[in-house]
Order: structure tokens, then C-alpha cells, then sequence
């Protein structure tokens, strides 16, 4: 029976533990994600949400409580400068645990945990609509005039950073597209 076996032990004894998890902790607050066994994880995930939920509020006393769990100043600073701003609206669940599948070697599973507000992937705010006003299809028709005067069309702009030569081609490839269009439309009006 487990009456009373409120935590995993993790297969070490008290001080290792405590100090695995502070590393971990320190590791997952530095990188933003880390891979490590799911048992790992779970343990790791209910000593590292409280100590974020203390960076909320930036009181010297806060500050004090999570350096002694971490022991890491640059880390403290991190946490309390960086992380405590993009989780104040969030009112708990921090981390994401994704299992990757299992370990070679023992075939322990495998996971990556991360903090849920650096991954862009799931994240709405990185895919904004953007509208553009084009004229695509060169002079039109005064009956088509009369009935559409502007034709606009919605393109998603993904705000990924680029590389310095991707932007050229992109804006040539544009530009061709839109002569052949024209072209296109030009040769239907004939």
C-alpha cells in the first residue's frame, strides 16, 4: 500500500534530490526547456511552479525564499526580471511536459519540459492577419469598375526573423507573380 507517500523519491536519498531538482530547476529557468525522464518531470513540475508563482511578486522576501531553493543568483535575477513578466497573467500551469517517446539504453520515458510561454509554436500572437490593398489584374472593364471599385486580399504575414537574401526573393517572386497575372488578364480581355 502507499498510505502517506506524498512524493516520488526519484531512487535518491533526501539531499540528492533536493539538490537534482534545484539543478533542474536552474537548467529549466536558464534554457526554457529541458529533456529529462517523465518521473523527472512530474517531481520537477511541482517544485518549479511555486517558485514562479513567488517571482509574481518581487519582494525582497520572495526573493530570499526562491534563492534558497536555487541558489543561483544570475538564475533569481532571471527569473524575477524575465519570467515573472510573461507569466503575470497566467494564474498557474507553467510548464509543458511532452513525451518524446523512450530512452534507448533502459527504455525509460522520455519527455521535454518547457516553460508554456517561450514556445512560439503554440502561441496565437504569431500568427497576426495582415491585409495588403493590391490591383491585381491590370485595367479592368468600366462594368467591372462600376461594380467592385478596390479589390483587396487578406495575406498572413508570418513575422519569423529572415535571412538578409530571403526578403529579395520573396519581393521578386511577387512582383513575377503579379506580371504574370497581368499578362493573364490582359490576354482574357483580348
Amino acid at each position: 500500500m502507499r498510505h502517506g507517500k506524498k512524493n516520488n523519491h526519484l531512487g535518491r536519498k533526501t539531499a540528492h534530490r533536493k539538490a537534482m531538482l534545484s539543478n533542474m530547476a536552474c537548467s529549466l529557468l536558464l534554457h526554457k526547456r529541458i529533456n529529462t525522464t517523465v518521473a523527472k518531470a512530474k517531481a520537477l513540475r511541482v517544485y518549479v511552479e511555486p517558485l514562479i508563482t513567488k517571482s509574481k511578486t518581487d519582494t525582497t522576501h520572495s526573493r530570499r525564499a526562491v534563492f534558497s531553493e536555487l541558489q543561483s543568483k544570475e538564475i533569481v535575477t532571471e527569473l524575477f526580471r524575465d519570467i515573472s513578466l510573461k507569466v503575470a497573467t497566467r494564474n498557474g500551469g507553467y510548464t509543458r511536459i511532452i513525451r518524446t517517446g523512450y530512452r534507448l539504453g533502459d527504455n525509460a520515458e522520455m519527455c521535454l519540459i518547457e516553460l508554456v510561454d517561450y514556445n512560439d509554436l503554440y502561441s496565437n500572437e504569431s500568427s497576426k492577419k495582415v491585409t495588403r490593398r493590391s490591383r491585381r489584374g491590370g485595367a479592368k472593364k468600366a462594368d467591372d469598375v462600376a461594380d467592385d471599385s478596390t479589390s483587396t486580399e487578406e495575406v498572413v504575414v508570418d513575422e519569423t526573423p529572415e535571412t538578409p537574401e530571403a526578403p529579395a526573393t520573396d519581393v521578386a517572386n511577387d512582383v513575377q507573380d503579379e506580371a504574370e497575372s497581368t499578362d493573364e488578364a490582359e490576354t482574357k480581355e483580348d
